[in-house]
């Protein structure tokens, strides 16, 4: 698998893949949809399918590790929301998942229900993920403003 001595980016790489472990599994199980998403999402960010199926069986042993900035806390959020989506059911434990992650992840929790929601209609308007992107980042400057202020 991976070498004693990961880099960071591995690290949270597969962080990322047992957050999204973990949300296949508030439902009670991880179904095949489920279980391709999170292989695709190893996959766009290097890693071998085997490696993907490994981490997600050894979930226990991952620490999570946060992202450093905006884009890497969105991008993550956005794959558990996409991920939440993926077979056709959201279940309330799901969506609690999400909401509870993007708070770990360093959204402000007045809003994350909201981010969460917004991200959600997004993905299933079919909209690009760079706009739902654009317009989560508006609405979270917005908010940020509003709180500064």
């Amino acid at each position: 698998m991976f070498g004693f001595f990961e880099n960071e980016q591995i690290k949270k790489v597969k962080s990322h893949l047992m957050n999204l472990a973990a949300l296949a599994k508030a439902d009670g199980h991880i179904d095949e949809r489920e279980m391709s998403f999170i292989v695709a999402v190893g996959k766009k960010n290097g890693m071998r399918a085997d490696d993907v199926r490994s981490i997600v069986g050894n979930a226990s042993a991952i620490t999570m590790v946060l992202p450093d900035n905006d884009s890497e806390r969105f991008d993550q959020i956005f794959d558990l929301v996409d991920m939440m989506l993926a077979d056709g059911v959201v279940d309330d434990h799901e969506m609690d998942f999400c909401i509870d992650m993007a708070a770990k992840l360093g959204f402000r929790k007045a809003i994350v229900g909201v981010l969460v929601r917004k991200i959600s209609l997004g993905v299933k308007d079919g909209l690009p993920r760079e706009q739902i992107k654009e317009e989560t980042q508006s609405f979270l400057n917005y908010n940020n403003l509003q709180e500064n202020e």
